[in-house]
This record gives structure tokens, C-alpha cells and sequence, in this order.
């Protein structure tokens, strides 16, 4: 009931119309600065995103610019060293094609130094012929030379090929003959037709020889 009365005494007073309207004015300015703080605050949120973006493009950038220096760098280094092993094998290929020039030219000159001597001694051979009486002394220089000689060839790397007694080898060994026989085993060498010689691993004349067979 007092209420009823309150609410029919505050009806169309001016006064309290007035308060009435007060409080609703406050409370919408409330409401539109509580508005205008939440769009401040969401302008600076996006404010902050906008920054950090950029803050992150700068960084990518700067990145992306270290990175391009780094690879630049890296490259020259490489063709440097590109060059100079350009360089250096150019050098060795001069020096090589010098080398093989001189081998071609003086490669000889060991063996022919060792093979003089041999002929010097063949000179002075040739000269005692006329004083040489007998076919004994004859044979002894025969021998003396042809043992020089083949020693002398031996030290520049001269190896001769044994070939009888041996088995055939088709890398050592010429075979020109075969002959049926029961005394060597099949494929012995039992005889030689011209020495074969070789040059540290080259062979440089297969041995001709004659191969036992079975008859």
C-alpha cells in the first residue's frame, strides 16, 4: 500500500522526473565512456599488433639482409679458392708437360752414359784384334764385353725373361713350337729361340719359345 502511494506521490513530480533523468544520463555516459575506453583500448591492441608486425618485418628484413651478405661472402670465398686451384693446377700442368719435354730429351742419358762405356771397351777390343793371336784370347774379350754389356743394361732395369724350365705364360711368353713329349710336363718350356726381356713390369719382347705337349 505505501508503495501504491509512493509510486502515485513520485508520478509526474518534477523533481523526481528530473533526479530520475540525472541518473539516466549518468549512467549513459558511463555506458559511452566505458565504450570509448574499450575502443581505446582495442585502437591500442591493433596499435600494438601494427607495431609488432612491423617490429617483425624489420627483423625478417634485417634477416634476410645478413643472410644475402653471409651468402655473398661465402661465394667470393669460394671462387677464391676456385682460382687458385685454378691456378695452382695450371701450374702443374706447365710443369708436368716441362717435365715429360725433358724425360723425352734426356730420358736416355743414363742409358747412354752406361752403354759408352761399353762401346769405349768394344774400341779398344776392336784394336787388339790385329794383336791377337790365339781364338782363346778372342772368346775371353767376347765374354768380358758381353757380360759388361749385360750388366750394364741390367742396372738401367733390364731384366731378361726365364723362359725354360719355366711354365708357359702368355704375358712372359711367345709360344712359336710345340712338341710332343713324355719328359716335361705339359706346357714346360724346353726351349728358348730368342730371349725375351722386360722393364721393371713391362715386357718389352716376349721370350719365342718351344712348349711341351703330350703325345
Amino acid at each position: 500500500m505505501k508503495n501504491f502511494f509512493e509510486k502515485k506521490l513520485n508520478k509526474g513530480n518534477p523533481f523526481v522526473d528530473e533526479e530520475k533523468n540525472k541518473g539516466e544520463g549518468v549512467k549513459k555516459m558511463a555506458d559511452e565512456i566505458k565504450e570509448n575506453e574499450q575502443d581505446i583500448i582495442e585502437e591500442q591492441e591493433e596499435n600494438k599488433e601494427v607495431e609488432d608486425a612491423s617490429t617483425e618485418a624489420e627483423i625478417a628484413e634485417e634477416n634476410t639482409d645478413k643472410e644475402s651478405e653471409k651468402l655473398k661472402q661465402d661465394f667470393e670465398n669460394l671462387n677464391n679458392q676456385y682460382l687458385r686451384l685454378a691456378a695452382d693446377f695450371d701450374n702443374y700442368r706447365k710443369r708436368q708437360a716441362q717435365e715429360r719435354e725433358a724425360l723425352l730429351k734426356y730420358g736416355a742419358e743414363e742409358c747412354m752414359k752406361k752403354v759408352i762405356e761399353v762401346v769405349d771397351n768394344f774400341d779398344r777390343a776392336l784394336t787388339m784384334v790385329e794383336k791377337i793371336d790365339t781364338v782363346e784370347k778372342m772368346k775371353e774379350t767376347f765374354y768380358v764385353l758381353n757380360k759388361q754389356l749385360s750388366e750394364s743394361l741390367s742396372k738401367l732395369g733390364l731384366e731378361q725373361i726365364k723362359s725354360v724350365g719355366e711354365v708357359f705364360d702368355p704375358n712372359l711368353h711367345e709360344a712359336v713350337m710345340q712338341t710332343p713329349t713324355d719328359e716335361y710336363p705339359e706346357d714346360t718350356i724346353i726351349n728358348e729361340l730368342q730371349k725375351g726381356y722386360k722393364l721393371g713390369e713391362k715386357v718389352l719382347r716376349p721370350a719365342m719359345v718351344s712348349v711341351a705337349v703330350k703325345q
